[in-house]
């Protein structure tokens, strides 16, 4: 190790212009410079000792130096004391209770956070949720292969339909419990004792017939109401491009808002969003059409995107370039929805649910008094909204006429057209007397 020079008996021999003129044209000088130095004035901690010809590692392992200078992003200020280092660990290291930092998401200084927040450090390092919903859903997924491979023969149904999903039949997602309302509350219009193709038929025109009742999951409901309620759909894939698309998303765009919002607040969010967008869809949507995905869910965690766009729109990279693309984004994702058999209730329901719940959980960078009262006024609205909405919605559909509510609401999901009957009736058709559903939604 080489020991440093000291800039106080440096200086009482040489002049400054004599010193500049050495620093600069002395190969063997310039060669000890460190980053440290070329970016900051020398810095001395105490008499005597400097950083002057040593590098940056020697410095750093040199048991003399026991303070040194700290790099903060914005404000470039040295020696600011910081509660964290500048790692993703910084704010992974809170012990707080959820509760605690939800309330009080930085105790480390503003700059550093700021910092963290352009470099995409979050509250935590791995996406344990994201991981293990998408375990279980792809577990889920085969055991939907299993059910219809034991009752068709085949994983994927091609009889008496091709899935264009490549995966189980219709009968077989009403089975292991999609969204399909005749299962969950009394339907006039599809009472639980009509007949449809049964589970295992594959010939075409149909030739085994079942009520639905016996198509309906869980065992049926054995004469009693049905049952079934909006939280199993999430977990269903209607087949393998299905779910390859949603777990893709899942595992990246929804991965990336668990990292910065923490655990707690995103499962929060996910369950929130893909429930309600199941219960849009179960209010709106033909009710003879099962529908399953967590698209609803996944939308939710792309509104959450929108809500940091807006809250640090000051504090983000080119925020104007970022809303154009969101929103070319968010106009892709609606239109999708108007696909035959994608459940656009579901897009549209979770993205509103997770503007809500993103503007509550969502850990926001307040950088003035102004800005904190405002974030805490949209917080504050937002949860009673939710809840209203979930409210009058659950409400609508098991005390009332769903349609009568909304009439033209079945249009955000829908194109009308002689092959759906222009958006109305229920979705089930009859081939040669014997009624069967038009597919699934997703």
């Amino acid at each position: 190790m080489t020991s440093s020079v000291p800039l106080q008996t440096y200086n009482q021999h040489r002049s400054p212009s004599e010193y500049t003129d050495d620093l600069d044209s002395s190969p063997a000088r310039k060669s000890t410079l460190s980053y440290a130095e070329e970016a900051y004035d020398p810095y001395t901690d105490t008499p005597g000792k400097s950083w002057g010809n040593t590098t940056f590692a020697e410095s750093a392992t040199d048991s003399d130096v026991t303070h040194k200078p700290s790099l903060s992003y914005a404000s470039k200020e040295l020696d600011e004391p910081t509660d964290f280092p500048s790692t993703r660990g910084a704010p992974m290291n809170d012990k707080r209770p959820l509760l605690a930092r939800w309330f009080d998401p930085g105790r480390y200084p503003l700059q550093q956070r700021i910092e963290d927040k352009r470099r995409g450090i979050g509250r935590q390092r791995y996406p344990v949720v994201v991981w293990a919903l998408t375990i279980i859903m792809v577990a889920v997924f085969i055991y939907e292969l299993v059910v219809n491979a034991k009752a068709q023969g085949s994983p994927i149904s091609f009889h008496p339909s091709v899935n264009p999903m490549l995966g189980p039949s219709g009968s077989a997602l009403i089975r292991v419990g999609a969204r399909f309302p005749p299962c969950m509350k009394t339907v006039p219009s599809v009472p639980v004792t009509l007949q449809m193709p049964c589970l295992n038929d594959t010939a075409n025109p149909p030739d085994r017939l079942c009520t639905i009742e016996d198509l309906c999951g869980h065992g049926g409901f054995h004469g009693k109401e049905p049952d079934q309620w909006f939280i199993t759909p999430i977990f269903l894939h209607a087949g393998f491009i299905h779910i390859a698309l949603n777990m893709l998303a899942q595992l990246t765009a929804a991965a990336e808002i668990e990292r910065e919002m923490g655990s707690g607040g995103f499962f929060i969010l996910y369950f929130a969003a893909g429930i309600f967008g199941n219960v849009l869809g179960g209010n709106f949507s033909l009710v003879g059409v099962p529908s399953v995905g967590a698209s609803g869910a996944i939308f939710g965690t792309l509104a959450v995107t929108w809500v940091d766009l807006f809250a640090h729109w000051k504090i983000l990279d080119r925020p104007a370039r970022r809303f154009f693309w969101m929103l070319v984004e968010l106009i892709i994702g609606i239109a999708i929805g108007y696909i035959p058999y994608v459940d656009n209730f579901a897009h549209i329901g979770g993205f509103v649910m997770g503007l809500f719940v993103g503007t509550t959980f969502y850990p926001i960078i307040s950088t003035t008094k102004r800005h904190r009262l405002i974030t805490w006024g949209f917080r504050l609205a937002a949860i009673p909204i939710a809840i209203i909405l979930y409210v009058l919605l659950i409400r609508n559909f098991y005390t009332s006429d769903p349609y009568a509510a909304c009439s033209g609401c079945r249009y955000l999901s829908c194109l009308p057209t002689s092959a759906n009957n222009h958006c109305k009736g229920t979705g089930i058709t009859t081939v040669s007397g014997v009624n069967t559903t038009s597919g699934s939604a997703i």
